[in-house]
Parts: structure tokens; sequence; C-alpha cells
């Protein structure tokens, strides 16, 4: 089995922080790889300011470049938005693979909004990994009144392939304050840059291979 960690998000852009979180999830836990699911469209953020997919596809591709990493646009293949049904197409596409799922604290926090959160929970582990500000907001969040029982000791996160979920674990990374609404707002118009300007027919999926348009 290949133990694969799966971080989604809308990368407008990927940076620095996603990098150390996906490095940090790859020693703490054990994984061979970490899969980041550049989503078409996140239901609970806003579509303004939200730069081109291919133009967030490659950002990821530069953010994680010489990594373990790999950048998959595969939500728009799916046609889904939603990360349960992501999770139940990923789980049997590819058997072989044994997935966990890696959000921030800062997600933590609004995870009762997501559509089924409870059912992604029973489908795989959850990896919750530490951000600046959020650890007091996420130890108390909505679903962790439901979660609490199934949390699992930080020093047996290597194990986390025999938990049944639902499992949660609580990561204690190192801190980076780095965020994508930082660089947005220092730099609006980051998309328009020349280290994104790849054209489309030159991105390929980093899982599917298909072009990414």
């Amino acid at each position: 089995m290949t133990r694969t960690g799966l971080l989604g998000g809308s990368f407008n852009p990927a940076h620095r922080g996603h990098r150390r979180i996906s490095m940090g999830a790859l020693q703490a836990l054990a994984l061979d790889e970490v899969w980041w699911l550049v989503s078409p469209g996140n239901p609970l953020k806003p579509k303004q300011g939200m730069a081109p997919l291919a133009v967030r596809y490659a950002s990821a591709l530069r953010a994680s470049r010489g990594l373990p990493i790999r950048a998959t646009a595969i939500e728009r293949e799916l046609r889904t938005p939603y990360t349960y049904d992501v999770l139940l197409a990923l789980t049997r596409r590819y058997p072989r693979r044994r997935f966990i799922w890696l959000m921030g604290a800062d997600n933590l926090v609004q995870f009762h909004r997501w559509k089924d959160w409870r059912k992604i929970a029973r489908l795989v582990p959850i990896a919750v990994v530490a951000r600046p500000g959020y650890d007091g907001p996420a130890r108390a969040a909505r679903a962790m009144g439901w979660l609490r029982r199934s949390v699992r000791p930080a020093a047996l996160a290597r194990d986390w392939t025999r938990w049944r979920p639902s499992a949660l674990v609580l990561l204690q990374l190192p801190l980076d304050p780095t965020s994508a609404t930082g660089i947005r707002a220092a730099t609006p118009h980051w998309h328009l840059s020349s280290l994104y300007s790849l054209k489309p027919l030159a991105l390929r999926d980093g899982v599917t291979r298909r072009p990414i348009r």
C-alpha cells in the first residue's frame, strides 16, 4: 500500500506554508507522498479574487517542485467540489493506496460546515496540522464535540494505517505564518506574473496525466 496524504485547497496561490505542512506530515505520518488537490472552486469561498484553475495549478507545481508531492486537479474530472465525493471516488479508484486527509487547524474550526463532514471522518483518517492562532479554536471547534473520542495520540501518528475511522490526530508541527490571503493582499496581481504564465496545454495533471485547461 502506498501511504498517501491528501491536502485540498484553492492554492490561490500555493506557497511555502503548503510545502511545510506537507513535508511535516510526510515525516510525522511516514507518508510515501502527498497529493495537492487543487480545487476548481471551493463552495465556502467567494469566486471573486479566485485565479483561473490553470494558474493556480501552475503555482502548485512550482511550489512543490523537487518534493514527493503531486499536484492534481482531479476534482474537475470528478465534477464535484465536495470532499466526501472526491474521497469516495479516490478510495475506489486507487485501492492500492491508503489515504489520510490533511487539513490545517483553521479548517477544523469550520469543518462542521462541510457537506457530509461526518461521512468524511468515517471514510479516512484525518490529520490536523497546527496553524498560528488556531490551537484553542480548533480544540473548541463544533465538530470536535463529535470527533473528540476519535482523537489518537500524536506519538502513534505513524500507525495511522491501522486506525479504523473515524480517527483524528493533532500534529504540532513547526508553525508557518504564510497565507494565500496575505500573499494576495501584498501582490493582488500575482496571477499575472510570468512565473505562472505557462500555456495550459503544457500543464498535465500529476495524477491522471490529463491536460489542465
